[in-house]
């Protein structure tokens, strides 16, 4: 199998993956809207139609992970606009997401449009993307590991990671920009560990087993581990900012990381000329303005209201905003619902001056 063939079944197996990505996601989101629209109290996970949205995930990263042992990292990774654009499409036609006429000029149209420099900037990188391809066995996986540009590049990822983590604990896990580039340097090494895993599994099936170098593992290990704290720090965006926004910026800056991650370790530009460079820069920047103009449209969602909660241990309730405490802890000094010490608490009125209370209710009397 040569360079075009590898690549065109990487290219098409990525998209299709993307594709029921798009469809399973629909699926679920009409599972929820028909489940919240009845007096059907059962749990969403107990619906046909929420399990099949659920397979269909499955099947379609299984196979976004498959075309990695086929295409190269820098074309796998942008195809994630597939979804965004197929999500976009169904939502309209599927899910009937309609707005009032005069709304429809001043967002679907600029969705249509979105959508259209998506799919030129996809044909654009799909086209001059990088042509390479190597057999992924344990012994190249390893030469690539300690080849001097990736350690460099792994050596400022780790020190970029570190300064990252500090300031999200500084500011209390609320600074969006910090946190989606977590979630981007984590998925630079998902995308590279995820080629090599997919690789090796690949040429293992072929007939050259390679599951049983010990490199296999610790690559596995890494995309695992990368994959769970990535779900982490987005659930925790997604606490916080709108999902269009998450969308929109962490593919931008995911594929990015992703696209330079693959090109130091796969070497993967080495063979390309300039023009094909330049031409595979220009179908992703205008791909990138494509998925923001998608999202940019998006309805959001109302804004976060203050709520209430108890503490459970002494009963004073406490107002959350933005996931801030806004109202200062009494220590034990007000109790609500529950009985608690109150011993060291300074006495009311009526409690320092019962003879003038007494007094005032004979009157009334």
């Amino acid at each position: 199998m040569n360079s075009d063939q590898s690549n065109l079944i990487g290219t098409l197996l990525a998209i299709f993956g993307n594709l029921l990505v798009s469809i399973a996601a629909s699926i679920q989101k009409y599972s929820h809207v028909m489940l919240a629209g009845t007096k059907d109290s059962r749990p969403i996970y107990r619906s046909k139609a929420w399990w099949l949205g659920f397979l269909l995930t499955l099947l379609g990263e299984a196979t976004v992970f498959v075309s990695y042992a086929f295409a190269p990292v820098a074309l796998v990774a942008p195809l994630s606009a597939v979804s965004v654009v197929a999500s976009s499409i169904l939502g309209f036609i599927f899910l009937r997401e309609k707005s009032k006429p005069k709304e429809f000029l001043g967002r679907y149209i600029l969705v249509f449009l979105g959508c259209a420099f998506t799919v030129a900037g996809i044909y654009l990188f799909v086209t001059f993307g990088p042509n390479s391809h190597e057999q992924l066995n344990a012994e190249n996986i390893i030469k690539h590991v300690i080849g001097w540009p990736y350690l460099l590049y792994l050596l400022l990822e780790i020190i970029a990671f570190c300064l990252l983590l500090y300031f999200y604990k500084q500011h209390n896990k609320n600074s969006f920009f910090v946190i989606i580039l977590l979630v981007a340097l984590l998925g630079s090494v998902t995308v590279i560990t995820a080629k090599a895993v997919s690789g090796m599994l690949v040429v293992s099936i072929q007939g050259s087993l390679q599951i049983s170098y010990p490199i296999f593992y610790i690559m596995l290990v890494c995309m695992v581990a990368t994959v769970i704290f990535q779900a982490t720090f987005l659930s925790q965006a997604s606490c916080l900012y709108d999902s269009s926004l998450i969308a929109c910026v962490n593919y931008i800056l995911s594929t990015a990381f992703a696209i330079i991650s693959g090109a130091i370790f796969y070497l993967e530009f080495n063979h390309e000329d300039v023009l094909h460079i330049c031409m595979f820069v220009l179908g992703c920047a205008v791909c990138f303005l494509g998925v923001f103009m998608i999202t940019k449209t998006k309805k959001k969602a109302m804004g976060f209201e203050p709520y209430v909660t108890m503490d459970m241990m002494q009963g004073i309730p406490t107002i959350h905003s933005k996931g801030w405490v806004v109202q200062p802890d009494y220590n034990g000094s007000f109790s609500y619902g529950t009985l608690v010490n109150s011993d060291n608490v300074a006495p009311t009125l009526a409690e320092a001056y019962p003879a003038a209370y007494a007094a005032s209710d004979l009157k009334k009397d």
